[in-house]
């Protein structure tokens, strides 16, 4: 019986937590540690984007298949890797105001 009543006064209990960007010490270095990250992460996708479209010509024009596939593979993937770096606070904040929705 009291533990019913102590479930059912914690369930009934609101918990308001917002993120906070003052509290944490070093956030501003930690921010701009992830945008450099974010940029290193967009120069390996153009350097591989740059790498796959050499390797699609040269397989095309030695008339191998597999290699040609494989760099339009890897030109994929890079694609998709610098959508998914250029929309990550997109993603994030959208996620994030979603979950704060939740009831």
């Amino acid at each position: 019986m009291i533990t019913q009543l102590v479930t059912t006064k914690l369930l009934e209990a609101d918990v308001n937590i917002t993120p906070n960007t003052t509290a944490v010490p070093g956030l501003s270095t930690l921010s701009s540690l992830m945008g450099s990250v974010m940029t290193f992460g967009l120069v390996l996708a153009f350097g591989g984007l740059v790498a796959c479209a050499v390797m699609m010509a040269v397989g095309h024009h030695s008339g191998n298949p597999q290699v040609a596939s494989r760099g339009k593979s890897g030109l994929v993937w890079c694609l998709l890797a610098a959508l998914l770096i250029g929309g990550s606070n997109l993603l994030i904040n959208t996620f994030f105001h979603l979950g704060s929705t939740l009831k």
